[in-house]
């Protein structure tokens, strides 16, 4: 099954449909690299995506331990190399609600680590996560 539509629209900016809800999301070639940085860049999207797996994969898993991480935030740094032009490391400070005991923190910061794109990420791309909570 075709998860989505990838279209080039001109001027470095791509849209993609998913085709199951229709849901649009464009992509802008970043500054650095002869784009507008109108929107989120590619890198940015997979970047994001580290992130994103990591909250909704403890949230899924979390949900049989009576864990809420509603509220919950990570705030995100990508980091560029050149040579080739790659992302070499993603910085996720993740903030969650200062109320879980010790073995249910242990818990979030492992499934973090080993979601479905932290896994799927190449070794060579340092993942750095951070988690506080408060």
């Amino acid at each position: 099954m075709i998860t989505s539509k990838i279209t080039y629209l001109g001027g470095l900016r791509c849209a993609a449909e998913h085709l199951q809800s229709g849901t649009l999301v464009e992509s802008d070639a970043p500054t650095d690299n002869h784009g507008k940085g109108e929107k989120f860049s590619p890198t940015d999207l997979c970047a994001t995506s580290l992130a994103e797996c990591a909250l909704t994969t403890i949230a899924i898993l979390g949900k049989d331990k009576n864990i809420n991480i509603e509220g919950a935030y990570c705030d995100l740094q990508k980091v560029m190399a050149a040579n080739p032009r790659r992302i070499s490391e993603i910085i996720c400070n993740f903030v969650f609600p200062d109320h879980f005991s010790d073995e249910e923190k242990q818990f979030i910061e492992n499934t973090a680590h080993h979601c479905p794109v932290a896994q799927s990420l190449h070794p060579d791309l340092k993942q750095t996560m951070t988690f506080s909570f408060q």
